[in-house]
């Protein structure tokens, strides 16, 4: 039996060819691997001395050679194809064991694009690739997660076509995921990241139980690897349902920096913010917008979620927390609980992902787009349109009510009142309907909404939602201005004497 062994990532490979050497294989393999495996006693044989070919083109020319593709491609239940490798002098080639270039890494690490070239694999994934057609005979592994298992159904000969077509999907997907960050990345610097193609590539991470409901099967997957480095499950199982909620919790949670924002969600939507002197009185005033939906929704914490903190939001059925870190006596508290999930990111705050793009899902294809950017400076940069002006604390609520706008589903309007989230109105099919939601709800909690700061995410095509807000008290408002009414909503909010300013940036969120 004989092994072709050529992998970028050495981890485990020199336990794999030891454990393979034992079984009686012939091992060939190239450069860097070749030079491990013989350092640490292994009799390989080096893949230009197998086939009496040298190296060429500063070992761009390695393994494509006749010796090596016919070795793997050739089927050994047909007998011309087994006359043909006879006559020619191509032995059986039974294992490939290649992951590639790490063409990922370089583009982290460098910008210089001959470097960047030179790590695109060309040998290793025709390998791959005739290994895995050919995999009723040939075995082929890109991952050493594999190796333990191969040699052990290698020594118990319990290799079979089922782990023989395991290891064949894999490998595809191990060729296609190379193939599409290649060509994306080309796109991204040449045509500005809208090419003729776009390749959505995912890394699952786990299962869900199911997907949006129990008749749908759903699955996480990640495009690089900031989940399973920044999600760590502390207690229960993340369903479909968590995720998406979880995400639009982060994302906003994550957009105060290190300050100590406390974000409720349910549906994806916020119900409740706060940003107080501590976390946990930025609970205690996130609950407070809409304790109603509060129950059995998603608290994401921008920092520890401690004892005490743990404590408060046991006092309300919650589904799932994410905490920036979790305490251990905080996870013991919600031992009885056994509906509540916790979750974390293992850092000083929560963490967002910075991919620059985003997409989604319609009939036959996606919609493609670059990822929205929220600044800070959106709101420092704010033109004053009215007679009024906001002072430092009312800027502050307008910041704040600005970002919660900025990520919540459109239509939407954000009412803020002394760091916290006082009304929300959002997903309506029109401003003055989420205007009204907003202040229905507020009354419905008792909520006292005056002297709040007021955010849309969009324009105000209309003066009515100004007078809707005027009418419970706003003295400030922020929107991104460009109506044709402009003027009308100016005229309205100087009437009323609220201060009024202009973003220019729009952000919707369908």
């Amino acid at each position: 039996m004989r092994a072709l062994i050529s992998v970028s990532d050495k981890s485990g490979v020199v336990e794999f060819a030891k454990g393979l050497e034992a079984l009686g294989w012939e091992i060939l393999s190239t450069g860097g691997t070749y030079k491990v495996l013989k350092e640490n006693g292994i009799k390989a044989l080096e893949v230009s001395e197998y086939t009496n070919s040298p190296e060429m083109f500063d070992g761009r020319v390695k393994t494509l050679h006749p010796k090596i593709h016919g070795g793997i491609l050739h089927r050994r239940d047909i007998k011309e194809h087994v006359e043909d490798a006879k006559k020619h002098d191509i032995g059986a080639i039974d294992l490939v064991c290649v992951n590639l270039y790490p063409f990922k890494a370089t583009i982290k690490r460098t910008d210089d694009f001959d470097e960047i070239i030179e790590n695109i694999d060309i040998g290793g994934p025709a390998m791959v690739r005739s290994a895995a057609k050919n995999h009723a005979s040939v075995l082929i592994l890109t991952e050493a997660k594999d190796y333990g298992l191969t040699l052990e159904k290698l020594q118990n000969n319990s290799v079979d076509l089922e782990f023989r077509r395991y290891l064949m999907i894999k490998a595809y997907e191990h060729t296609a995921s190379y193939d599409s960050m290649i060509a994306n990345y080309m796109n991204d610097r040449f045509n500005g990241g809208f090419g003729a193609s776009r390749f959505i590539a995912g890394k699952k991470v786990f299962d869900c139980r199911y997907g949006e409901n129990p008749h749908q099967k759903g699955a996480v997957y990640e495009y690089d690897d900031f989940i399973s480095k920044n999600f760590k499950v502390l207690k229960g199982e993340a369903s479909f349902n968590n995720m998406t909620d979880l995400n639009s919790a982060v994302m906003i949670a994550s957009a105060f920096g290190n300050a100590p924002a406390v974000v409720i969600c349910k549906h994806g939507n916020p119900c409740g913010f706060g940003v107080k002197e501590n976390l946990l009185e930025s609970y205690k005033a996130a609950l407070k917008c809409d304790p109603i939906s509060a129950f059995g929704g998603v608290v994401a914490i921008n920092g520890k979620l401690t004892k005490e903190l743990a404590l408060a939001t046991k006092e309300v059925f919650t589904e799932v927390i994410i905490a920036a870190s979790v305490e251990p006596e905080a996870l013991a508290i919600y031992s009885d609980k056994k509906r509540t999930k916790i979750f974390s990111t293992e850092s000083e705050f929560l963490l967002a992902s910075t991919e620059s793009f985003n997409y989604k899902a319609i009939d036959g294809g996606f919609v493609y787009q670059e990822r929205d950017k929220l600044s800070d400076d959106e709101v420092a940069n704010a033109k004053l349109m009215s007679k009024k002006s906001a002072n430092e604390a009312e800027l502050n609520d307008l910041k704040i009510a600005w970002k919660i706008a900025a990520l919540t589903k459109s239509n939407c309007v954000a009412y803020v009142k002394n760091g916290a989230l006082v009304a929300i109105g959002m997903g309506m099919t029109s401003r003055v309907d989420a205007a009204r939601a907003a202040v229905a709800k507020a009354n419905d909690m008792g909520l006292d909404l005056t002297g709040c700061a007021l955010a849309s995410e969009a324009f105000f095509p209309f003066r009515d939602s100004i007078d809707i807000a005027a009418k419970v008290g706003v003295k400030n408002v922020i929107q991104p201005g460009g109506s044709i009414r402009d003027d009308e909503v100016i005229a309205a909010c100087d009437e009323h004497g609220m201060s009024l300013y202009f973003t220019g940036i729009r952000h919707f969120w369908h």
